[in-house]
């Protein structure tokens, strides 16, 4: 019998500081779609273990990561999630100009100062990976390559002939729970009898299962109708590909923006002459607003400290226990 992990871990601002370097900084972590930023200007920005990331096209084609910070008194470069900005970044404090490889180009108007060297004075680089177009952060650098991480993804978009539309969608989600609880709701279909009906006519729950494969854990579940294709994949420590019917896909983030605030960032990719984008966003949305209440009622339990712990069911909930295992080794 496997344990859950205590609820101080889940309500705790401490541990959350601790996971924001142990888990998100260590790690790879999503940031969006090369076709968000195609051309030498395009950016894209993310916050990453609390750290404003943005990552722009260049002139030479190549797409960098830098930290969202100017070097003259921490000015942001970008406000926006995506833009286009031109030949250049420029810090919205006080005009200091970057070239899009992260040079300094102009410390506007500070003048001559002894000591002052522009070489001295680039843009913090983050250290950036692709994979199918989708773009990674890693804060630490010291993470191993991203293509390792992904490998069990590669074999599964083959063999179920996964692709990315031409089209996207952005949408968000706030959930006032923290990080942790939703993502162990979205790694078990335990729940789906009870939580999610609709979903429940369209599934045989009872052949539903999770499969773990290094970082990955997949969910299978045939289907006997509606939108959805009975494929989640989960990506530690926060990432989901879920796949629709009618070609069409949805990258979910589960960001943390708080030890009991949780933001899941939606990307959509969709065959704009084929997918059926009103309902799948209406199934989509029924499903997130039912996460939404259960887990946010689950937090606020765990909030009361009269839980502390329980235990996972070695039938339904092996990926929960895996992900809760990773977690403690991360925090060891």
């Amino acid at each position: 019998m496997q344990r859950t992990l205590s609820s101080a871990l889940y309500r705790d601002p401490v541990v959350y500081g601790r996971e924001r370097d142990a888990v998100f900084g260590a790690g790879w972590q999503f940031l969006g779609h090369e076709n968000e930023a195609a051309t030498p200007g395009d950016y894209l920005s993310a916050e990453v273990a609390g750290r404003s990331i943005v990552a722009v096209r260049g002139k030479d084609a190549v797409l960098r990561g830098f930290h969202n910070v100017c070097r003259h008194r921490a000015g942001p470069l970008v406000t926006d999630r995506s833009g286009q900005c031109g030949g250049e970044l420029t810090c919205k404090y006080h005009g200091w100009r970057y070239a899009l490889d992260g040079r300094l180009r102009s410390a506007v108007g500070f003048g001559a100062t002894e000591g002052f060297d522009p070489r001295e004075f680039g843009l913090f680089p983050v250290r950036l990976e692709t994979w199918r177009g989708f773009v990674f952060a890693n804060l630490d650098g010291a993470a191993g390559p991203l293509a390792e991480l992904v490998a069990p993804l590669d074999g599964l978009f083959e063999d179920r002939g996964v692709a990315v539309g031409s089209a996207t969608l952005r949408r968000s989600h706030e959930l006032a729970c923290n990080w942790k609880a939703y993502v162990e709701n979205y790694l078990e279909g335990y729940h789906i009898d009870a939580v999610h009906p609709a979903l429940a006519a369209e599934v045989e729950t009872a052949r539903y299962q999770v499969r773990m494969n290094g970082a990955v854990a997949v969910h299978e579940v045939p289907t006997v109708g509606g939108v959805n294709d009975g494929l989640w994949a989960w990506l530690w420590p926060n990432l989901a590909f879920n796949v629709y019917r009618h070609g069409m896909m949805m990258v979910e983030h589960m960001q943390p923006v708080g030890h009991d605030r949780t933001r899941l960032d939606y990307l959509y990719f969709y065959d704009p002459e084929s997918a059926d984008m009103d309902a799948v966003l209406a199934a989509s949305d029924t499903l997130t607003h039912e996460d939404k209440v259960i887990c946010e009622a689950v937090q606020r339990n765990l909030d009361a400290g009269v839980y502390d712990w329980g235990v996972l069911s070695p039938r339904h909930e092996t990926a929960v226990g895996w992900f809760q295992s990773r977690v403690a080794e991360a925090l060891s």
